[in-house]
């Protein structure tokens, strides 16, 4: 647990900054950059992120993280309502390229990825509460639960930017997991 209070402590910090880097009334000031900004403080999250994870990588090997994770990354990718082919074919490379996702044969992750974009595309509604509810299967192990969100995370963030509507449905998926989104900076 002392990982995750270190990783919480590093949120908190990098979060403050950002609020530093406001004026009154929440406005950004000039200058200072911002989540969406290069070196914002939500960039800098999902770097310390992706690094805390991929420490975890010999931990993450169950099929409860693995199925909980491909949907998580569904509902990242279709968060806005919609996933054009050549946003599900960058999300699907960045969930081959990670780390901790090598743990796990390509073909699952890809078939587990795109079986769900597929629900979340032909119902949205229905295809969320389906990934919810596989997202929600990782809350039994609290390292599991935490990391399924910070591979939401990395995956929203990895264009440096984490929109509204990703930002959301991380926010959703940390109460179907019992985690605080506030660990997060949500």
């Amino acid at each position: 647990m002392a990982m995750w209070d270190r990783i919480k402590d590093q949120a908190k910090g990098l979060q403050q900054q950002a609020q530093g880097a406001r004026g009154p009334a929440g406005q950004r000031q000039p200058g200072t950059g911002g989540p969406g900004a290069s070196g914002g403080s939500k960039e800098k999250l999902v770097g310390l992120l992706k690094s805390q994870l991929g420490s975890l990588k010999t931990e993450l090997k169950s099929g409860a993280y693995r199925d909980a994770s491909m949907a998580m990354c569904a509902l990242v990718a279709a968060a806005d309502g919609s996933v054009d082919p050549a946003e599900r074919h960058h999300v699907e490379n960045l969930i081959l390229q990670n780390d901790v996702l090598q743990n796990f044969p390509p073909e699952q992750l890809r078939q587990r990825f795109n079986k769900h974009v597929d629900q979340l595309m032909f119902n949205f509604q229905q295809g969320k509460a389906d990934a919810m509810q596989e997202i929600a299967k990782a809350a039994k192990k609290p390292v599991e639960a935490k990391a399924v969100v910070q591979t939401g995370f990395v995956i929203a963030g990895a264009d440096g930017y984490i929109a509204p509507a990703e930002a959301q449905v991380l926010r959703e998926a940390c109460v179907a997991l019992g985690v605080s989104p506030q660990e997060f900076g949500l």
